[in-house]
C-alpha cells in the first residue's frame, strides 16, 4: 500500500485512492487474440491501490588526489544526480509549461477523452499469479538452501530482505535490509556497466558500445570477469550491469553507449558473455533495463515535469524478436537479477507490468533470479508486488530520499491484511536469498560477514572519499561514524593489471572505416616510402582538436562525467565512473613518434589557428572530434541526455573541413579520429580527397591514448566492426529512429511512443527500404585482406514448425501460509529509529484489517515457449551447422570477424492460417572472431572454440551452430516460436551486413 497522498491516473482523471472496488475485478482476456492489442494492467488489477502518477560524489579532479569532506555531498533533493537533471533550463521550463498547458486543455475537454486517446497498441494484458522460483534444476540446490533459511525468517525479516533501506543510508547506492540473527547480510548493489561507480582504486573499462564493436566473445567474457573481480574485492554483492536496454532503436538515445549495439543477437551474446564473466567471480550480475527504455526524454515524470513517464508501445512479436531477446540470452546464462525500467510499456509501468514480469520473464523465459526496480522506478505498492517485482530500490517510494517506502512497513501491512498473499512474499525473499547462494556468497572466506560477526561488507563509501565517515549519511539524525573507506586496490597488478585488458578491448573496439592509399598504419619514423632528404628535414605531423587532450580542470571535474570537455572516453550518468587515470591521445602520440625524425605540432582546440603555417606546414594532420550523451538526470549544454542530432559536437565537422582544406596546403594526408557514444553523420567531410583515413574509436576508457596508438601505428591490426549503421543522414533511420523531444498534446496525460516500425530498426530498416548507408552494420577494415570460401550447410534433423512440448521442470519450494500475529510486526520496545531509514516494522496494528485476496481466482495459461532458463530448451537445439574457410590474402596477420545472417522466406504465408508473415531481409544470427596468420601453414581450426590471438596458417575453418530459435519467428496467436518449413531459409556468410559473399540455403 502507498502513502495516503498517492494518486493514480484512472480513466483519465486523478482520483484519490483508498481501497479497491468490486467493479475493478479483472476479466481475463484470451491470449488467442492479437497480443499486440494489449489491455492496461492497472485497469485489471483490483489491488492497485497506489499506482502513482546522488549522490553527487565530489568528482573535481583525480579521485585519489582530491579528497572532499562528507558535508560537501549535500544530501538534499538538489544534490541527487538523478534529480539534478531537471535543473531549471530554458528547454526544461518550456517543456513543463507546454505540457501543463496541454494537460489543462485536455482535462477541460474531459478526462475520459484524454484516457481514451491512448493508442490501441498501448495496452498490456494481465498475467497472474507471479510464478514461483525454484523450477530449474540448475538452481535446485540454491533454492533448497534458500527455502530452509526463509522458513526461519519472521514476516518483517522477509520484508527487510526485499526493501532497500533508503537513498544513502548505507555505503552503496543500493542496500537491502539484513537478517543478522540468521547471518544473512545487507546486500550491496552498485553501479555500473563499465566499472564501479563512486569508488576508488577501480578500473574505468571501455563502454559497452566499444565492447560490442570488438565482436570478440573472449574479450567480452574477460572484461566481465575483471569487472566482477573488482566488485568482489570491494565487497559488492550485486553489480548493476550489463546493460542491454536501450538496445539502440534510436541512435541518438542518451544511454545507447552502455549497451553493445543495435542488434538483439549481438547484444544478447555480449551480455551473456559479460554475465558469465561477472558471475564467475561470485558477483551477482544485473541485466538492465527491462524493457523499452530507448530514450531519456520523459523516461521519468519528475525529471521532465510530466504527470507520467513515457509509454513505449511495443507489439508482442517485436517485444520477443527484438527487445526481450538479449534478456532471454542473459537468463539462459544464469543472470541473478533483472532491473525493470522507469518507463511504461503499453501504458503500464514496467515495474508493475504483470505481462512483462510474470508472463514473459518468470514464466516464458524461466527466470530464477529476482526482479529489482531501477532507482525510484517502482510506482505502486501492492500492484508491483503482485505483478512480479521482488526488490525495490533504493527503498524510497515516490520521492527521492524521503524515507517513505511503497514497501517496507506498507508491504508488512499488505501481507497482514491479505492484500498480498504471504506466499508471494515468501517467493520474493526466496528468490533473493537463492541468488545469494547461487553465486556462493554464503562462503564466509570469500564473503566475510559484516561487523560485528566479521570484517566483511562493502569496504568503500559512495558518499565520501574520507577514511572515516558517517555510517548512515542520508539520515539527518545519524551521528554514528566509522571507517567507511579502506582504499582496497581492486585494479590488479603486474600482468593481471586490468589496464592491460582495457587497452586491448579499446583497441579491438576501434573501427577503421576508411583507409585510402594505405595511409594507415603510420610509421614512427614519419616517412614510409622515401628517405628523408637530409638530417634536418623532419616529417611533420599536426594534431588538432580538443578531443586529443585532457580536461584542464581535471579528468573527473564534471559530476558523473556530465560534460564534453577534452578527450571523450566515457558517456555520462550512473553508468560512468571516476577515472583512476586517463591516457590522453596527444601524449601517447608524442611518445609514439620518433622525435629524431618527426616534428609534432599540436593545436588542441576546436578551431583552426590564425597562423596558417601551423596547418599548412604538415605532411600528416590528425584531427580529433567527438559526440557525447548520457543519462537524463544530467545535461550538458543542449544535450539533455539524448543527443539533439547525430552531428559531431563542439564544431567538430567544421574543424575537420578546415584542417583538410589547409593541411599541407591541401596536399597533406588527413587522419580523422572520432570518439563517440554511437552513430554520427560524416557527410560534410568524408569524401574530401585528402581525408584519407577515418577511425571510430568509440569510448575507450582509461587507456584511450595507448589503445589508439596501437591501432594508428599497426601494433594492433584493426579488427573492430560497427555494432550499428552509420547513415548518410539522420532521416535514413526512419521515423522509429527519432527521439521524442517534446510532449504531444494528443498523447493525453502519458507521452506515447509507438514502436510502429516493429522489427525494422538499424540495418533491418535500411534493407527494407533499400537505403544505402555510409557504412553498414558489421563493417570494419583491416591492414590485411580476407577471403571466404567453401561454405557448407548441414541440416541436423527434420524441420518442424513448433518446438517440442514444454518440459515440466522442478517443483518450487513450499511454505506455510499461516499469517503471524500482527503484534509481531510492531517496532520492538525501545527501538531507536533513524529518520528516513526504511524499516519493515509497523507502528500500530489498528490499520490491519483482513481482506480477501482477489487475485487468487486468476491463473494465466503457461507459455508453450517456456520450461527452462531462456525459454523452451528445444529452442536452443542445433538445427543446422554452417562452416566456411577464411583465408588471409594480405601481408600481415589479422583478426577476422565472420558473420552469419539468416534470410527467412519472403512472401511467406502461415500454412495453418493463411495469413502473410513479414520478415526482414536478413537477420544476424551468429559471429566469430578468428586470428588468421599471413603465413601459409594451412592449419585448420574451429573458430568457435579457438582462443583469440593464436595464429597458425593463412586459412581457418570457422563453424557455427544455428538453433531452432535462430530460424524461427514469434507467432502472436500460437504464443510460440514457429519455424517456416514450407520454403527454403537462406544462409549468408560474410564480413558485414552488406558484404556477404557466401550464400546457401536450409
Amino acid at each position: 500500500m502507498a502513502p495516503k497522498e498517492s494518486y493514480e491516473l484512472r480513466r483519465g482523471k486523478y482520483a484519490k485512492l483508498d481501497a479497491p472496488s468490486d467493479d475493478d475485478t479483472p476479466s481475463r482476456r484470451s491470449f488467442d487474440s492479437d497480443a499486440s492489442s494489449y489491455e492496461d494492467l492497472d485497469e485489471f488489477d483490483p489491488l492497485n491501490y497506489d499506482a502513482g502518477t546522488l549522490k553527487q560524489k565530489r568528482s573535481t579532479g583525480d579521485l585519489r588526489a582530491r579528497k572532499a569532506s562528507f558535508k560537501d555531498a549535500e544530501f538534499s533533493e538538489k544534490a541527487s544526480p538523478r534529480k539534478r537533471a531537471c535543473a531549471p533550463t530554458r528547454l526544461c521550463c518550456g517543456l513543463i509549461l507546454l505540457f501543463v498547458a496541454s494537460t489543462v486543455l485536455l482535462l477541460s475537454a474531459g478526462g475520459i477523452w484524454a484516457w481514451r486517446s491512448a493508442p490501441p497498441d498501448g495496452q498490456s494484458p494481465p498475467w497472474y499469479p507471479s510464478p514461483k522460483g525454484g523450477t530449474d534444476q540448475d538452481w535446485a540446490d540454491s533454492y533448497r538452501k534458500a527455502a530452509d533459511l526463509v522458513k526461519q525468517m519472521t514476516l518483517v525479516e522477509k520484508v527487510n530482505v526485499t526493501t532497500g533501506t533508503g537513498w544513502s543510508m548505507q555505503m552503496c547506492v543500493g542496500n537491502t535490509g539484513p537478517v543478522p540473527r540468521l547471518k544473512f547480510p545487507a546486500l550491496c548493489l552498485q553501479d555500473g556497466p563499465l566499472g564501479i561507480r563512486f569508488a576508488d582504486n577501480i578500473t574505468a573499462f571501455p563502454a559497452g558500445i566499444t565492447v560490442g564493436a570488438t565482436w570478440n566473445k573472449e574479450l567480452m567474457y574477460q572484461r566481465g570477469r575483471a569487472h566482477g573481480k573488482e566488485a568482489r574485492l570491494k565487497g559488492i554483492h550485486v553489480l548493476l550491469g550489463p546493460a542491454m536496454g536501450p538496445l539502440g532503436r534510436m541512435p541518438a538515445g542518451g544511454r545507447v553507449w552502455e549497451g553493445f549495439g543495435s542488434d538483439p543477437v549481438l547484444q544478447g551474446i555480449a551480455a551473456a558473455q559479460t554475465i558469465k564473466g561477472i558471475q564467475e567471480e561470485g558477483v551477482q550480475a544485473t541485466a538492465k533495463h527491462y524493457v523499452g527504455n530507448e530514450q531519456e526524454h520523459f523516461r521519468q515524470a519528475w525529471e521532465w515535469g510530466t504527470p507520467n513517464a513515457i509509454s513505449s508501445n511495443i507489439d508482442d512479436r517485436t517485444l520477443h524478436e527484438i527487445y526481450a531477446w538479449p534478456f532471454a540470452d542473459s537468463i539462459k546464462a544464469g543472470v541473478a537479477s533483472i532491473m525493470c525500467s522507469y518507463n511504461q510499456v503499453n501504458n503500464s509501468y514496467a515495474c508493475q507490468n504483470s505481462r512483462l514480469l510474470n508472463g514473459v520473464l518468470k514464466d516464458e523465459l524461466g527466470f530464477q533470479g529476482y526482479v529489482q526496480s531501477d532507482w525510484l522506478a517502482q510506482r505502486s505498492g501492492v500492484a508491483s508486488t503482485l505483478a512480479g517485482l521482488d526488490m525495490t530500490m533504493p527503498g524510497d517510494g515516490l520521492k527521492w530520499a524521503d524515507g517513505k517506502s511503497l514497501w517496507g512497513p506498507e508491504l508488512t501491512k499488505s501481507v497482514l491484511n491479505g492484500s498480498v498473499p504471504v506466499e508471494r512474499l515468501d517467493d520474493m525473499a526466496t528468490r533473493i536469498v537463492a541468488a545469494w547462494y547461487q553465486l556462493g556468497q554464503d562462503d564466509t572466506e570469500k564473503w566475510p560477514l559484516p561487523p560485528p560477526d566479521g570484517d566483511g561488507g562493502p569496504n568503500f563509501s559512495s558518499w565520501t572519499n574520507d577514511e572515516v565517515g558517517p555510517l548512515h549519511p542520508g539520515s539527518p539524525d545519524s551521528t554514528e561514524t566509522g571507517v567507511v573507506n579502506k582504499f582496497v586496490n581492486a585494479q590488479g597488478e603486474g600482468a593481471d593489471f586490468h589496464g592491460n585488458l582495457v587497452r586491448r578491448v579499446a583497441a579491438e573496439g576501434t573501427v577503421l572505416v576508411k583507409n585510402d592509399d594505405g595511409v594507415l598504419p603510420l610509421s614512427r619514423d614519419g616517412y614510409k616510402d622515401r628517405v628523408k632528404p637530409d638530417k634536418r628535414a623532419k616529417f611533420r605531423v599536426g594534431v588538432f582538436g580538443e578531443d586529443a587532450r585532457l580536461n584542464r580542470d581535471g579528468i573527473n571535474a564534471c559530476p558523473d562525467r556530465s560534460c564534453n570537455v577534452g578527450t571523450l572516453a566515457s558517456g555520462w550518468g550512473s553508468g560512468a565512473v571516476e577515472f583512476p587515470y586517463l591516457i590522453e591521445p596527444m601524449s601517447a602520440l608524442r611518445k609514439a613518434f620518433n622525435n629524431e625524425s618527426v616534428y609534432v605540432t599540436d593545436w588542441l582546440e576546436n578551431d583552426v589557428p590564425s597562423q596558417k603555417e601551423i596547418v599548412e606546414d604538415q605532411d600528416v594532420c590528425i584531427v580529433f572530434a567527438n559526440s557525447d550523451a548520457g543519462e537524463g538526470f544530467e545535461a550538458w549544454k543542449n544535450v539533455h541526455g539524448d543527443r539533439p542530432d547525430l552531428n559531431l559536437q563542439k564544431g567538430g565537422d567544421k574543424l575537420i573541413q578546415d584542417v583538410a582544406k589547409g593541411c599541407g596546403k591541401g596536399k597533406g594526408n588527413v587522419v580523422v579520429v572520432i570518439h563517440t557514444v554511437g552513430p554520427v553523420i560524416l557527410e560534410k567531410w568524408i569524401d574530401l580527397p585528402n581525408v584519407k583515413a577515418v577511425v571510430i574509436a568509440h569510448l575507450p576508457g582509461q587507456e584511450s591514448g595507448n589503445s589508439l596508438v596501437d591501432i594508428l601505428f599497426g601494433d594492433v591490426n584493426p579488427s573492430g566492426h560497427l555494432p550499428y549503421t552509420i547513415a548518410k543522414k539522420e532521416d535514413d533511420f526512419g521515423p522509429g529512429g527519432k527521439i521524442k523531444y517534446l510532449p504531444n498534446p494528443m498523447d493525453g496525460l502519458v507521452p506515447q511512443q509507438n514502436f510502429s516500425e516493429g522489427l525494422y530498426i538499424d540495418y533491418r530498416h535500411f534493407d527494407k527500404y533499400d537505403i544505402a548507408p555510409r557504412y553498414e552494420f558489421g563493417y570494419g577494415l583491416s591492414y590485411t585482406t580476407f577471403k571466404l570460401s567453401s561454405l557448407m550447410i548441414v541440416a541436423k534433423g527434420t524441420k518442424t514448425p513448433l518446438p517440442a512440448p514444454r518440459p515440466s521442470g522442478v517443483a518450487p519450494p513450499t511454505f506455510p501460509t499461516t499469517l503471524p500475529d500482527p503484534k509481531s510486526a510492531l517496532f520492538p520496545p525501545g527501538f531507536k529509529k533513524l529518520e528516513k531509514y526504511i524499516y519493515p516494522y509497523i507502528k500500530s496494528t489498528d490499520e490491519i484489517q483482513s481482506s480477501e485476496v482477489k487475485t487468487s481466482k486468476l491463473q494465466s495459461p503457461l507459455s508453450p515457449a517456456g520450461g527452462a532458463q531462456g525459454g523452451n530448451p528445444d529452442l536452443y537445439t542445433t538445427v543446422l551447422s554452417v562452416s566456411a574457410t577464411v583465408t588471409n590474402t594480405g601481408p600481415v596477420d589479422g583478426d577476422c570477424v565472420v558473420q552469419v545472417y539468416v534470410h527467412l522466406p519472403q512472401d511467406y504465408s502461415d500454412p495453418e492460417t493463411g495469413e502473410a508473415v513479414d520478415f526482414p531481409v536478413k537477420l544476424l544470427r551468429a559471429f566469430e572472431k578468428v586470428h588468421v596468420s599471413a603465413l601459409d601453414q594451412g592449419e585448420e581450426t574451429d573458430g568457435k572454440t579457438s582462443e583469440h590471438g593464436i595464429g597458425g596458417g593463412n586459412r581457418k575453418v570457422v563453424r557455427f551452430d544455428l538453433t531452432r530459435k535462430d530460424v524461427s519467428y514469434w507467432d502472436v496467436k500460437r504464443q510460440n516460436w514457429v519455424m517456416p518449413t514450407s520454403k527454403e531459409i537462406g544462409i549468408s556468410v560474410g564480413f558485414s551486413s552488406r558484404d556477404l559473399p557466401l550464400q546457401g540455403g536450409y
